[in-house]
């Protein structure tokens, strides 16, 4: 299971919104027949690679896989038909898939044919890989990453709508190659007005479309904003609220640089909603400090990434969570490294499920 785990998480910012799944084949003997993972959505799925690989020697072995295997047709058939066509004498599965139109149904479909199934092999491993997928079958919205860089006394800028670059160059390499492997980058309309970025993955590779987010219930965005320039990287899409609606001659300068405007009923947890209609499983909340203390708020926070800095900005610096019960030592699953002169601390603000 070790080993399908590994190539699961090869297929890292490939798969969405499919979940990451990687699969082994062993022979009665214990030997290693056949492996492969879901590399990009629509491609084969993990068991599909293995069990090709496998060939004959699949008749009488043992399949290990880190999600159920799917029982319903898609842009690919279903893998269970396969496991079974193949001869397949057992199945070890970390987790049932939350999938509703799967949950259960691909097991029940082994078992009926005679497969036995056993499940629960490294669960809590295989549910924190997908944390999106999870949160997107479960909750209706993205897995939310709250991203930020500090100082050293716990500020994000020198002062409220000030431009503040904090992290190194070893920091900044990082932080791409992490907006290389999510679905969406997100930040609230005060970011653009202060900063103007363009949120694209620079020097990390990305095979789909970034979608970039803002937040704006009163639609503020500048249409010469830099984000518009990057339309090649993927969409931009502008969270409006229903009070916008009187802004028509903005929503339209807006829609000609190629803006998608989404209403949403006001609220974050609305919004995020919308998101998830439209598949998007993992969003990085990049800032700033309102709409990080929004989602906060609302209980919407699902995981903490800290670029730690060596500087200082002084009690007249903008703090992270301002006023709320925050502490990055309560953060489940803590990880914590060095990236130049800056350190990295991340983890889960609930335990995931």
């Amino acid at each position: 299971m070790e080993r399908a785990l590994f190539h699961a998480a090869r297929g890292r910012g490939r798969t969405s919104p499919n979940p990451l799944v990687g699969a082994v084949v062993v022979s009665p003997d214990g030997v290693i027949v056949g492996q492969g993972f879901h590399e990009q959505a629509g491609a084969p799925h993990a068991e599909a690679h293995a069990l090709v690989a496998a060939g004959a020697r699949a008749r009488g072995a043992t399949l290990y896989c880190t999600l159920e295997p799917c029982c319903h047709q898609g842009r690919t058939g279903p893998c269970v038909t396969r496991i079974v066509e193949s001869g397949i004498a057992r199945v070890v599965a970390s987790v049932e898939d939350p999938n509703p139109v799967v949950q259960g149904r691909g097991f029940a479909y082994l078992r009926a044919h005679g497969v036995a199934v056993d499940v629960g092999e490294a669960a809590e491993t295989a549910i924190a890989l997908n944390q999106p997928f999870f949160t997107l079958m479960h909750d209706r919205r993205p897995f939310v990453i709250l991203k930020a860089a500090t100082s050293l006394d716990g500020r994000i800028a020198a002062a409220a709508g000030h431009r503040t670059p904090l992290t190194s160059a070893p920091a900044n390499r990082h932080a791409h190659r992490v907006r290389a492997e999510v679905d969406a980058i997100a930040v609230g309309v005060g970011t653009i007005l202060a900063d103007d970025p363009e949120l694209t993955a620079r020097g990390a590779y990305r095979e789909r479309p970034l979608t970039r987010v803002i937040f704006d219930r009163q639609l503020r965005t500048p249409p010469h904003a830099r984000i518009f320039s990057t339309r090649d990287a993927g969409p931009v899409m502008i969270m409006a609220s229903a009070a916008s609606s009187g802004r028509a001659e903005a929503r339209a300068a807006l829609e000609a640089r190629g803006a998608e405007i989404e209403v949403a009923d006001g609220t974050l947890r609305s919004a995020l909603r919308r998101l998830g209609e439209r598949q998007v499983g993992s969003l990085l909340l990049e800032g700033g400090a309102a709409i990080h203390a929004a989602a906060w708020d609302d209980h919407l926070v699902d995981y903490v990434r800290l670029y730690v800095t060596p500087h200082t900005l002084g009690e007249r610096g903008v703090p992270l969570l301002q006023g709320r019960p925050f502490s990055s030592a309560e953060l489940r699953d803590r990880r914590a490294f060095t990236l130049g002169p800056d350190t990295v601390i991340e983890g889960y603000v609930h335990r995931p499920r």
